[in-house]
């Protein structure tokens, strides 16, 4: 029988170690954090400036990174419907991020539900919730913004999702979360300081790359931790629900309807999409430094590792 959490705040007595070194203390790790979250946090709505008209000629997405890019359809593309394109993509991914910091706020509480309340590692979950919380509204005014629709994932991914909420492992949920969030990461790393994008997409990236640093380093630091710690079992459970939230995740990545609505014929344009040299080394690229870690610290091995290489994220 499991006992009741402690009201104290704790900190780890046993020294672990796993293939990159010693584990820091999670509470000091939390403590940094939150002190780093005091320092550097940003509120959207005030920090932005949302009432400032779009400018012309500017795209909503680094070209290299829209997904027809140096494509033989792009190539036959006006620049106009190029950038409209870029326009459509950056309403797709922020409603993918929508959706995923949604999952993950679930995923967080339920980390912490049998926590001890008053440990820094809580206060740093719920101080990350807050972060999530600021953050889909922002991509929601962005969206708003750029005039474009907003793009759910399909049905069965929708589903796919309430189903991982409800079994997903601890270190499952971590890997998960490392999963959703490099690589957007990386993108927005190379957005952010773009000259040729919109500024207010370029505001938002920035808040976002500053605030999801800390949550890297979290999720980063409990999965190794957790797979240590944790039972064999469900350490290959999380080896095979991270490399089917990897496929999942890079076909839901783009919506379709994105082509369509810019004018484009759809088969042709996913077709192109998947043929795509430069876009299968974009996705790589930004994957990389996470599978690279993952790989490290033991998460791709077996089946977990195929199911990695399908979605097309690892090389």
């Amino acid at each position: 029988m499991t006992s009741a959490p402690t009201a104290m705040t704790v900190t780890d007595t046993e020294v672990l170690r796993d293939a990159l070194g010693l584990l820091k203390d999670r509470e000091q790790v939390a403590e940094r954090l939150l002190d780093s979250s005091a320092k550097h946090s940003f509120d959207p709505d005030t920090e932005l400036d949302w009432d400032a008209p779009l400018e012309e000629g500017k795209w909503f997405w680094p070209p290299e990174l829209v997904s027809l890019y140096d494509t033989p359809l792009w190539k036959k593309m006006s620049l106009e419907q190029q950038q409209d394109l870029s326009r459509h993509e950056a309403a797709s991914l922020a409603s993918l991020g929508i959706w995923f910091e949604i999952i993950l706020m679930q995923l967080l509480v339920r980390h912490i539900y049998d926590k001890p309340v008053t440990s820094a590692h809580v206060r740093y979950a719920l101080t990350e919730i807050a972060d999530e919380c600021r953050h889909s509204k922002m991509f929601a005014r962005m969206i708003q913004k750029g005039g474009a629709p907003a793009y759910p994932v399909s049905r069965l991914n929708h589903q796919l999702a309430r189903v991982l909420k409800t079994i997903s492992t601890t270190p499952g949920s971590f890997a998960c979360t490392l999963l959703g969030e490099e690589i957007l990461d990386w993108m927005q790393r190379l957005t952010f300081p773009d000259e040729r994008v919109q500024p207010i997409v370029r505001g938002v990236t920035r808040i976002h790359v500053v605030e999801e640093a800390r949550h890297v380093r979290y999720a980063r630091e409990e999965l190794r931790r957790q797979m240590v710690t944790a039972p064999r079992w469900e350490r290959e459970l999380t080896r095979i629900s991270s490399g089917e939230a990897a496929r999942v995740f890079s076909v839901a990545f783009v919506n379709p309807d994105v082509y369509r609505n810019v004018g484009l014929d759809r088969s042709e344009a996913v077709a192109q999409v998947k043929a795509s040299g430069h876009r299968r080394e974009v996705m790589q690229s930004g994957a990389r430094r996470l599978t690279d870690f993952l790989d490290e610290i033991g998460v791709l091995r077996g089946m977990g590792r195929r199911l990695w290489r399908s979605s097309g994220l690892l090389a």
